[in-house]
């Protein structure tokens, strides 16, 4: 037997301030700051979520060696990729590249690299081809 993955459902940061990382991500990336369960934090994009642990009081069971600044994150945008630019030179966001090509897991991709307030690298990606 085989195991068939559908998609991912959710991923976990773990974060040294909440408030500063909910604020990047809704400002700058436009994603909803959800609260569930006892008071814990989620980022809400499309039909995913990333839940966020404190640093220090992560919620168990956890990464074995979860510490803030350690993802590498590539999101696929359906904005066009010079709009996302415009936006985040806007929003005052250091930017680590300008529109670079590279390829996705459905081919190739144009991206934009910056990191959010923990130092994690944000890759924002757009498909080449709209059909992928």
């Amino acid at each position: 037997m085989s195991i068939t993955i559908s998609h991912l459902d959710h991923l976990v940061l773990t974060v040294r301030d909440m408030q500063a990382t909910c604020d990047f991500y809704q400002r700058v990336l436009g994603m909803d700051v959800r609260t569930f369960g006892e008071g814990r934090v989620s980022l809400h994009y499309g039909n995913q979520k990333i839940n966020l642990h404190q640093l220090g009081q992560e919620v168990m069971p956890n990464a074995q060696h979860a510490a803030p600044g350690t993802a590498d994150l590539c999101f696929i945008v359906s904005t066009p990729i010079e709009q996302v630019h415009a936006h985040l030179q806007a929003q005052n966001v250091p930017l680590i590249t300008d529109i670079v090509p590279r390829t996705g897991a459905n081919g190739s991709i144009r991206s934009i690299y910056f990191c959010d307030p923990d130092g994690n690298l944000i890759e924002l990606s757009a498909y080449e081809d709209d059909n992928a």
